[in-house]
């Protein structure tokens, strides 16, 4: 079985191949149109911006994956697509034009949720090993920050959130006032790595001994985490992001110099040991069950590293996609599709696309 998605949600034009044999999946192609240098520009996406440039891109793109995979439509079983949630302007693009494609070629229609697509992003591993539900998942990005029990292939239960901002847009806008690029993940990744490492000296592991050291303890640079009070498993990035502002312009207003390596070492500690300690409190909830952590966000290193140490210490097994699959892909949404498809699940030319999961 082979199955062509697409995914246009944000500022990614992604259009890629998957095949089923077996119980495997393979990536045969997969082709990202990037916008990242023009919306670096405005420090963020603009979703008009976006939405025309996923138009000049989507039919390009679908040719190069084609050709990539030494295929024709005529050689594809159905085609999928991401239809929510995301920019609606950008989703718009490729639900449309993804509809058009299969109604002309006669093949069936799956629509996919987008964060079911990143979390089917750790099935895509070939010939290793890949999760099998039920299992837990952290799907985290510039848009989302949630935590699912994923019962089967296409049924999964949210058990958690963020209740205001994502993760990975509290890591680009303070990001952007510290002077790192948009998308700010792989700075900040870096600027951490080396606060971490000031902070805890000749520690074999600097990020696991950077809470018991005097940067860590220093009140000037203290923030508040993100993680909800109490038993729930949701997050309020709003919080964290606000204290980072105002301690910025505390810096600025009284002429001290701003460390950014020590301040992006407590704020990266902060969003990790959030995630971490939340999904910790779902690994107590469902003993035993295996993790997957998706999304742009599964790239950053420190978080990588602290939930490694969370499914040792659990005895479950951690799932991460590879790097080149965290973030926006047309093979996500493939490999979701491929289950969308199997559990019989078609779509129309009816088919719209929608802003958010309700």
């Amino acid at each position: 079985m082979r199955i062509l998605g697409f995914e246009s949600s944000c500022d990614e034009t992604a259009c890629a191949v998957v095949e089923r044999t077996g119980d495997t999946l393979r990536v045969c192609s997969d082709v990202v149109a990037s916008q990242v240098d023009t919306h670096r520009l405005y420090g963020g996406v603009v979703p008009e911006i976006a939405s025309r440039a996923h138009i000049e891109a989507i039919s390009s793109i679908t040719y190069e994956a084609l050709d990539r995979a030494g295929l024709t439509p005529a050689d594809i079983d159905a085609v999928a697509v991401t239809s929510h949630p995301g920019l609606i302007g950008a989703l718009l693009v490729a639900v449309n034009f993804a509809k058009s494609l299969a109604y002309a070629n006669r093949l069936p229609l799956v629509e996919v949720d987008h964060m079911k697509a990143h979390i089917a992003a750790a099935y895509l591993a070939g010939e290793g090993d890949v999760p099998k539900p039920p299992f837990l998942a952290a799907a985290l990005s510039g848009g989302h920050t949630s935590i699912y029990l994923v019962r089967d292939y296409t049924d999964h239960v949210l058990i958690g959130a963020t209740r205001d901002d994502a993760i990975g847009e509290a890591f680009d806008k303070v990001g952007r006032l510290i002077g790192i690029p948009y998308p700010a993940g792989a700075g900040f990744d870096r600027l951490a790595a080396e606060g971490f490492r000031l902070a805890a000296g000749d520690a074999p592991d600097p990020l696991a001994a950077y809470p018991h050291t005097a940067a860590y303890r220093d009140p000037a640079m203290h923030l508040p985490s993100p993680a909800v009070a109490g038993d729930s498993l949701d997050f309020s990035f709003s919080g964290l992001k606000t204290a980072a502002v105002n301690l910025l312009h505390h810096l600025e207003q009284t002429g001290e110099p701003l460390d950014r390596a020590r301040f992006a070492a407590r704020y990266t500690w902060e969003a990790v040991d959030a995630v971490a300690r939340k999904l910790e409190l779902a690994l107590r909830r469902y003993p035993g069950l295996d993790l997957v952590v998706a999304g742009g966000v599964a790239a950053n290193s420190h978080l990588r590293a602290r939930l490694s140490r969370l499914a040792r210490q659990y005895g479950v097994r951690l799932f991460l996609p590879p790097r080149s699959l965290c973030g926006d892909n047309g093979a996500m949404v493939a490999a979701q599709g491929v289950y969308e498809y199997l559990a019989g699940h078609r779509a129309g030319t009816s088919l719209n696309a929608r802003a958010t999961d309700d």
